[in-house]
């Protein structure tokens, strides 16, 4: 394979992965509407059994797929720069951190839910531990392990780090590599830990938080922090690199690649959206008759061919549309005009 198309195969990556992740996303709230539909008591206590959902596990292994798929593009993307750094290998390089930085984004989201969920759901029940267990915490764990592996294989223990060229690779430079990555971790875990405690207090007790049990956890993210911040300083008082040479016209060139991404992000938001919009019209909901008494429980619709052209395949376009334009726009302008096809 040359390295043109190396390149563009680096590019094709993170888009890849996104597509798998927004099937698993569909498939996780596809599940989600054979769970008995939530009921409420008068007081507002949930009365339906908890239970371990399949679609927890699919969420996270979306987003799991979405973060290895670009720390793929981006570890590939790396080494094409370091063997010619061409402006396509350049904007590769800089898809794919962003593609990292929003997998991040999406794994810390999910811990976060994971951990309102558990103070919102269950509320004064006997669940069993087991449910707790695998509903709630090793979700929340499995995500913190993604989350920090991904920082770590992404931002510290990679071997070659093109925007550090013209300067000399020293132990200094390595070191200062790695606490970057430890500034991002850092505060990570700490949340993370503290998250957990919190639950832990919380299930045992079944009460809620003591006001010093609050103090102890916002204890731990401050020190965690402080901590990161603390790597972060070292980072940003080390020896500046060299500034790069401006060039005529690269201000408009970044405009249109800003309008790309946000183009895409804003498509495959709605992508996200009628699909999972398209899903929930597969519940249907009974029709009220006065005097009822009894709950109203919805059914579930077979997916057949109407829905999936009228409701799917629209949202479905929308996310291949906005990765065709993410392709072509980014292969379109880094690309010398004799070889553009």
């Amino acid at each position: 394979m040359n390295h043109e198309k190396a390149v563009k195969l680096s590019v094709i990556l993170p888009l890849i992965g996104l597509t798998l992740g927004w099937i698993f996303f569909i498939t996780a709230i596809y599940t989600d509407l054979f769970y008995p539909y939530p009921q409420y008591g008068d007081n507002g206590q949930l009365l339906t059994e908890p239970q371990v959902q399949v679609s927890t596990y699919l969420f996270l292994s979306g987003i799991a797929i979405f973060s290895g798929f670009s720390l793929w593009g981006q570890r590939r993307a790396l080494k094409l720069r370091n063997e010619n750094d061409t402006a396509l290998a350049k904007s590769s390089h800089r898809l794919n951190n962003l593609a990292v930085i929003v997998a991040l984004v999406a794994g810390a989201v999910f811990a976060i839910g994971n951990f309102l969920g558990a103070f919102n759901n269950y509320d004064s029940r006997d669940v069993p531990a087991l449910i707790r267990i695998f509903g709630v915490y090793v979700p929340i764990v499995l995500a913190t392990i993604m989350v920090v592996t991904l920082i770590l294989f992404a931002f510290v223990f990679r071997q070659d780090a093109p925007d550090l060229e013209n300067t000399e690779k020293d132990e200094e430079r390595s070191k200062l590599q790695r606490y970057v990555g430890f500034a991002y971790a850092s505060p990570i875990i700490g949340t993370a830990i503290a998250v957990i405690l919190g639950l832990v207090v919380y299930d045992t007790t079944r009460t809620t938080l003591d006001v010093w049990i609050w103090v102890v956890i916002q204890a731990i993210i401050a020190t965690s922090i402080i901590i990161g911040t603390s790597f972060a300083a070292k980072v940003r008082l080390a020896r500046p690199l060299e500034p790069k040479p401006k060039l005529r016209g690269i201000a408009a060139v970044n405009l249109n690649l800003v309008i790309t991404i946000v183009f895409g992000v804003v498509v495959t938001i709605m992508s996200f959206a009628f699909g999972a919009t398209a899903v929930d019209e597969l519940r249907e909901w009974p029709e009220y008759k006065p005097g009822m008494t009894e709950a109203l429980m919805p059914t579930i619709k077979p997916a057949d061919l109407t829905w999936f052209i009228s409701k799917m395949l629209p949202a479905i376009t929308l996310l291949a549309l906005a990765e065709f334009g993410i392709y072509r726009t980014l292969v379109v302008r880094n690309t010398k005009k004799d070889q553009i096809a």
